[in-house]
């Protein structure tokens, strides 16, 4: 573990300053509004001493390593780097604004404090930094990551168009909810798993290869995650108890277990009422979850979409240090417990 946050670390000492000095070129409003969101400072620009609160930073170190793992210097995948992070945070403001989220990492989110309006249009600065980022830089390959980056954002908002419309249904299937993650998670993870090697013109095959891990990875990540929403620890996720289930939401493991035979009526009623359950209730339902196998099943798939990632990256010759610091990190990611 301490590897991989130093990993992290290394990642966010070399992307920050680069993201910053690209957050200062968007108006006066809207640079305001991503720092404030990125954590650099508070609502009325006193900077935070430190200030870097914003996530992990996995992807910016995935797009890093990418060029790494090619044999490129690492920034080469610079603007790689500042350039998905851009993306992420910008589907981040738009996706509080959709879900109607007023606190993200213990703090206001952007259009709880500036309004719908704002987080719109602030994110849609972001999106369209990023691609300024990548089409100034000199790498060989910044044409072809800019249409990867246009393309993945395409992906990812389709993924959150289908995570919206399975509010409205009750009949969505585990294969639907498969490729709804893999659009709204995997695609960003994909690209970031590929842009650095993008930009340093490697070739398909290796890009490929790169893509396929971030694509299972994603999908892990995704597994992970739900199974947190619903059986994770409060204390340490910093969700409410069972918040999936309050939010009366499809994930994977739900989803599984609507096909039981056993179980899959009870838990689609659960999903029809609008009624407001007590703690027990709630409680039942994520007991009838584990009891149809749910919660197995997802840390099982997520553990076989773990050895598909791994298997991809065998495919191509990589630089042996990045593509084992490329595993561990996603590793990390998926063993998690917040």
């Amino acid at each position: 573990m301490t590897a991989v946050m130093s990993l992290l670390d290394r990642g966010r000492a070399q992307v920050v300053p680069a993201l910053q000095a690209a957050v200062d070129r968007l108006d006066p409003a809207s640079r305001l509004q991503a720092s404030y969101h990125l954590g650099w400072c508070e609502a009325d620009g006193t900077p935070i001493p430190g200030g870097g609160g914003g996530g992990k930073a996995i992807r910016p170190a995935l797009a890093l390593l990418s060029a790494e793992a090619v044999g490129a210097d690492v920034h080469t995948g610079l603007p790689g780097a500042v350039a998905v992070e851009l993306v992420h945070n910008f589907s981040l403001i738009h996706d509080d604004l959709l879900d109607g989220d007023v606190e993200r990492r213990h703090r206001r989110t952007v259009w709880s404090l500036w309004g719908s309006a704002a987080a719109i249009l602030s994110g849609d600065a972001m999106l369209a930094l990023a691609h300024e980022v990548l089409l100034e830089s000199p790498a060989p390959g910044a044409a072809r990551a800019g249409w990867l980056l246009a393309s993945t954002t395409r992906e990812l908002t389709r993924g959150q168009i289908q995570d919206i419309a399975f509010e409205k249904r009750q009949d969505v299937t585990l294969d639907e909810c498969i490729d709804m993650a893999g659009g709204k998670t995997g695609s960003l993870l994909a690209a970031s798993s590929a842009i650095g090697a993008v930009l340093a013109g490697a070739p398909e095959a290796t890009i490929a290869a790169l893509t396929t891990f971030g694509t299972e990875f994603g999908l892990a990540f995704q597994l992970i995650d739900d199974v947190l929403g619903i059986w994770g620890d409060p204390a340490v996720t910093g969700k409410s108890v069972y918040s999936d289930l309050h939010a009366r939401k499809k994930s994977l493991p739900v989803t599984y277990a609507l096909a039981d035979t056993r179980y899959g009526e009870r838990i689609a009623r659960f999903l029809a009422t609008e009624d407001e359950l007590d703690l027990d209730s709630i409680a039942a339902i994520a007991d009838t979850l584990a009891t149809a196998g749910a919660r197995d099943w997802a840390v099982a798939e997520a553990g076989r979409r773990m050895k598909l990632a791994g298997e991809a990256l065998d495919t191509v010759d990589l630089c042996p240090q990045p593509r084992e610091d490329m595993m561990a990190l996603a590793r990390f990611v998926v063993e998690r417990d917040s």
